[in-house]
């Protein structure tokens, strides 16, 4: 699995982050913004200070992490099955 690599600010809610495979490119954050924890992103200095944790999540602070595996997908238009071959969904009998 990928990892991320490098993480940096962008204008609009938006994040430009660089994986392990050599992915990158920007991330639209900006339906996020406003709601919950996310309010914090209307400090433009606190949205700034978006850093990668030592376990690899996109990060602002401890109450704020992105999954690096969410998104991959959504920088690169990929399904958890792509990202995650070896995952297998449950199947349920009705």
């Amino acid at each position: 699995m990928a990892r991320p690599t490098q993480v940096e600010p962008r204008d609009g809610y938006r994040i430009w982050i660089r994986y392990s495979d050599g992915a990158a490119g920007v991330v639209d954050l900006s339906h996020l913004a406003g709601r919950g924890v996310f309010k914090a992103w209307k400090n433009r200095t606190f949205f700034q200070s978006v850093h990668l944790t030592t376990n690899g999540a996109v990060a602002w602070d401890e109450d704020i992490e992105l999954c690096p595996d969410a998104l991959y997908m959504r920088l690169t238009a990929k399904s958890v099955e792509e990202v995650m071959p070896g995952l297998r969904t449950l199947e349920t009998n009705a």
